[in-house]
């Protein structure tokens, strides 16, 4: 069941932003891009509540939930911000015990996991609270694995390797970038190999997800503007991927038409909690979208470069989705140019849509600090036939909706080394 508590204040995209363009739930925009018929299994797990000052309410649904001892995973710079305190004062409230690990790191390993599973193993724990970005929400549910079904998390690499029931979880977003809770896969790196896993399972999608606009706000500007792209990103990438469905696509569209609109009022007033609602439902409806159609050849160029230069995940995202976009026009050129007429660019037809959604990502990117080429942000090129090579073996690429190996990835790394070549 999924419930939704939305904030009338962020205003809706049919009376602001179509002007008269097709509907988000036209038939007639749907046949254009799956079909109104396309076959899809849809079976959401997660209750979501939105709106300012919903955290208040985190030790009420623990309790709901038959919570008694709480983990809380979470990281240092939340606790700093107190957002932890905050958490652990409302668990506390309603009689809960809480044991709380806030070392988890960016971009967590198993290493991140197997110290999370110590601190848990020893509390006894019977449900765990995600508190903070991606990683601590991945973390959190990759703790989850191995505490209930044992082993490590190369094991649970894939879809459905679970075989025992695993603990209720609550997901508090603290930045409006991956989505993580409202998908089932726990994205973990293997310490050794650097290799991403996506560990997926239908019993770890959170029990409940609470967006909380106002846990946004303390948001540094470098993190707003790398886990917004990183949001943006899921929105255009799910909206083409060879599973796309027309459940996926009502949530990245959705999300994509937030997204476009409350990224550059986030970067111009951080402060503004109506734009940071907005950016944490889109990229909300971004992770269900991943969750219903997964992602493309972006995340897989994204990873290596996170790998082996330390690049943030958003930075390496905005640095390769708009050549990824270029290289996908001639496969998905319409569903383009819905996401380019939703953002205003042009015409819904015009054969220049694809291109104009690049550029407009590009600049999107730009207007937030990021590198749009390789130069700006110390990747030695002659990296690339490895990068590219390493790209390839990356689960997301087999779901481009033009194909990718190695020579095309390689091609697409030499477009971001270039500041004028484009795919």
């Amino acid at each position: 069941m999924i419930v939704w508590t939305i904030n009338p204040s962020i205003p809706d995209q049919e009376s602001s932003r179509m002007q008269g363009k097709p509907s988000i739930d036209s038939e007639t925009t749907l046949s254009t891009e799956t079909g109104p018929f396309s076959p899809f299994d849809y079976h959401p797990r997660t209750r979501v509540i939105f709106g300012s000052g919903s955290v208040d309410r985190l030790g009420e649904l623990a309790r709901e939930l038959g919570g008694r001892r709480v983990l809380l995973v979470t990281d240092q710079g939340l606790a700093a911000a107190g957002h932890e305190q905050h958490g652990v004062d409302s668990l506390s409230a309603a009689g809960l015990d809480v044991t709380v690990f806030d070392d988890v790191r960016p971009n967590p390993t198993t290493e991140d996991v197997d110290r999370t599973l110590a601190v848990a193993g020893q509390a006894n724990v019977d449900l765990i609270v995600g508190l903070g970005g991606g990683s601590s929400m991945d973390c959190a549910k990759g703790v989850n694995f191995l505490l209930t079904n044992g082993g490590r998390m190369q094991d649970y690499w894939g879809v459905g390797k679970a075989t025992k029931p695993m603990l209720p979880m609550i997901a508090v977003p603290t930045t409006a970038g991956t989505g993580s809770e409202a998908q089932s896969f726990a994205l973990i790196a293997d310490a050794e190999t650097h290799m991403k896993m996506a560990c997926g399972d239908k019993k770890a999608a959170c029990r409940i997800a609470m967006l909380d606009p106002e846990l946004t706000v303390s948001m540094p500007p470098a993190v707003t503007a790398a886990t917004g792209i990183d949001a943006v990103s899921h929105a255009l990438e799910t909206y083409v991927t060879k599973p796309r469905n027309t459940i996926s696509q009502l949530f990245s569209r959705r999300a994509w038409q937030l997204l476009s609109r409350g990224f550059p009022r986030v970067i111009r007033e951080p402060d503004d909690v109506e734009a940071r609602g907005t950016m944490l439902l889109g990229a909300h409806f971004a992770g269900a979208a991943i969750e219903n159609s997964m992602l493309g050849a972006t995340h897989a160029l994204a990873n290596p470069l996170s790998a082996h230069f330390g690049m943030t995940h958003g930075i390496a995202i905005g640095l390769m989705l708009p050549h990824v976009i270029r290289y996908n026009a001639e496969m998905v050129r319409p569903l383009y140019g819905t996401l380019a007429a939703d953002a205003g660019l042009c015409d819904a037809d015009d054969p220049a849509a694809p291109h104009r959604l690049a550029d407009f990502v590009e600049s999107l990117v730009a207007m937030s600090g990021g590198p749009t080429s390789f130069s700006q942000c110390n990747v030695d090129p002659k990296f690339i036939p490895q990068l590219a090579e390493e790209a390839a073996r990356q689960w997301t690429g087999n779901f481009n909706p033009r194909p990718v190996c190695a020579v095309e990835l390689k091609e697409l790394y030499q477009c971001a080394n270039s500041t004028n070549e484009h795919a």
